[in-house]
């Protein structure tokens, strides 16, 4: 499955997280910037990189760097800016990460700020939506003639290339019981111009309701099929989008195992990707907000039964030991410091340091690596004001 809009985003996998997570040695610098829907602003990126990378020699240098050293590691960064393809127009945030021997770059869709941290471990919670149980869902846009499948966020749509699906009820069933197929094509050679054979290879005419249920079914089996070699490791929410009769009839033999009740009804060869969102969101939107609430709903049950912890120090020794199966947490929010998994000790700064980094970033990043699930919750609907919270499996 691969994205079709073009050099315009990246894909972050889980495994690229992981060696994010461990690469620190020595100082990492992480930059955050933000894209932008309009070019003219997109012009003045170039200007806040070259900024952000002054602040970031600011801070080497502060934290015990030379100037000319400082200046000497952040030169692969600068040829980086200075590359004219990094600055093409792009709606997408971009993420950075930078530290000796390693240099990557992503074009997400992410709603970044503008940010620098230079530490002695990688900056990643703003990445945590791409992982949390409140960001991506996927659309299926369903009709006889076309398949298309749409992956969205709260700020867009775009659509996926898909491998292993049939585009059409005709592409599924083209090579399907062939015998079959030559008896109609024998068939319909018979009509005036071969008139037939196009209405044959367009809906199936000459055949009575149960065959045309039974072609349109097989045909969703194989849709289906596909789908789930495309979505394997995912469990985000799926939104059939089709017109009504198609919509129960794939119901039947999906395979998928977070497929959302309501879907949207009509014809989505009309809908373009953002139309496509523009009425999905709302549903999905309340789905995840339904889940959120039930998972703090679930910490404040087994508060005080040992199930649960807004303690950091516990909450860190039960991530690293992948106990934790729910984790509240705050975006915007840091606390810089250093957790050693193997003595259980913690140590906290006021600022970035070397060897320090974001412990709500470690907390979140290591529970979905040990297939947690980590909730992106609003400040004020926290329990206890905390800026983080678990619920442990156990």
């Amino acid at each position: 499955m691969m994205n079709k809009e073009n050099m315009s985003m990246d894909q972050l996998l889980k495994e690229e997280l992981r060696e994010l997570l461990t690469a620190g040695d020595g100082q990492c610098v992480t930059i955050y910037l933000p894209g932008h829907n309009n070019p003219f602003e997109a012009r003045e990126d170039p200007i806040r990189f070259r900024n952000l990378l002054k602040e970031a020699e600011e801070r080497l240098i502060k934290g015990g760097s030379r100037a000319p050293a400082a200046r000497e590691f952040l030169l692969p960064l600068h040829r980086l800016g200075d590359d004219p393809s990094l600055w093409q127009y792009q709606p997408n945030g971009l993420a950075i990460f930078f530290s000796a021997g390693l240099l990557r770059h992503y074009r997400l869709p992410l709603p970044f700020a503008e940010m620098v941290v230079v530490a002695g471990r990688f900056h990643l919670k703003p990445l945590i939506p791409l992982f949390a149980e409140d960001h991506d869902f996927f659309v299926l846009a369903m009709s006889q003639k076309d398949i298309r499948l749409l992956q969205g966020n709260r700020l867009r749509a775009w659509e996926l290339e898909l491998e292993k699906v049939p585009r059409s009820k005709d592409e599924a069933l083209q090579y399907d019981d062939p015998e079959r197929l030559l008896q109609f094509k024998i068939k319909a050679s018979v009509g005036e111009g071969g008139r037939g054979i196009a209405a044959f290879f367009s809906h199936g005419v000459g055949l009575d309701d149960a065959s045309r249920k039974d072609d349109i079914r097989r045909y969703l089996v194989q849709v289906d099929k596909g789908l789930q070699e495309a979505l394997k490791q995912e469990s985000a929410p799926l939104v059939l989008a089709g017109v009504d009769y198609l919509l129960p009839l794939y119901r039947q033999v999906n395979t998928y195992p977070n497929l959302l009740e309501e879907g949207i009804s009509g014809n989505p060869e009309l809908l373009s990707a953002d139309e496509l969102h523009a009425l999905t969101w709302p549903k999905v939107h309340a789905y995840f907000r339904k889940t959120g609430e039930e998972a703090i709903a679930q910490y404040r049950e087994l508060a005080g039964k040992g199930r649960t912890s807004g303690e950091l120090r516990e909450i860190l020794a039960a991530a690293h030991q992948g106990r934790v199966y729910k984790l509240l947490v705050v975006l915007g929010v840091q606390v810089w410091g250093n957790y050693s998994p193997e003595e259980g000790t913690l140590e906290l700064h006021e600022e970035p340091a070397a060897g320090s980094g974001d412990l709500l970033d470690l907390a979140a990043i290591q529970t979905i690596l040990n297939g947690g699930q980590v909730y992106i919750v609003e400040r004020q609907l926290m329990p206890d004001d905390l800026p983080i919270a678990a619920v442990f499996r156990f």
